[in-house]
């Protein structure tokens, strides 16, 4: 899809002064730092118009010549859950048995993870997110698109933010391989699966790793030249 330069008005809030900055600044991370990796679901239901709200937040994201690599397949039918909790266990049990290497096993062990997913039905909506390697113009032709993993990185940070702005839980799923998820929601074979993000509230009675709530101080993630 080509478009013409014909620019619009920049349609954005008000500037705030530094002080309202510094106030939301401050607020915005207190909430978002609140979010965790959880295993534990509630199978209450989520309305589909959440989903589709947050898939557009996601949709925002800005991506490499504004070609949106990306397809997300929101998935709430228990028989396709299932399918998907099957296939991904299986994956899974070659790469705790040995596949991942004890280096890496090593590394999970504070995580307390293991070849069991059963959240992959518990959870209300799987949302499998696709990365478009490539793309087709209007007329058939076939696209090449840019910065892909960048743009579908982008876009999966905004729709886990969204997501826990309103209060619901997510894990990022990640076995490898996963073309047996473009195999069971038919997609193309120019996209390729790169998270299976799951969403729901948590369980009552849900855990964390303890492990998984340090996280690296600021003057270990960041430098500044002032």
């Amino acid at each position: 899809m080509k478009y013409d330069y014909d620019p619009v008005p920049l349609n954005y809030p008000e500037p705030l002064d530094n002080e309202e900055l510094c106030s939301r600044a401050v607020d915005h991370y207190a909430r978002l730092s609140t979010r965790r990796t959880v295993r534990d679901f509630s199978d209450a239901p989520i309305p589909k118009e959440v989903i589709e709200a947050c898939i557009r937040t996601a949709g925002s994201a800005p991506s490499g010549a504004n070609h949106q690599p990306w397809h997300f397949v929101c998935v709430s039918d228990p028989g396709i859950k299932r399918e998907i909790r099957m296939a991904a266990e299986a994956e899974e049990r070659a790469f705790y048995g040995g596949k991942a290497g004890d280096q890496w096993l090593d590394d999970l062990q504070g995580l307390g993870t293991d070849a069991q997913k059963p959240f992959l039905e518990t959870a209300p909506w799987l949302i499998a997110i696709f990365a478009e390697r490539y793309g087709f113009d209007d007329s058939g032709e076939k696209q090449k698109n840019y910065y892909v993993p960048e743009s579908v990185g982008i876009a999966t940070g905004l729709l886990i933010n969204a997501l826990h702005e309103l209060g619901l839980a997510t894990l990022t799923h990640t076995p490898s391989p996963m073309k047996f998820l473009n195999k069971i929601l038919e997609r193309p074979s120019n996209e390729r699966p790169m998270i299976l993000l799951v969403v729901g509230h948590p369980a009552a009675d849900a855990l964390v790793p303890r492990a998984a709530t340090i996280k690296k101080p600021l003057e270990k993630i960041s430098s500044f030249y002032e």
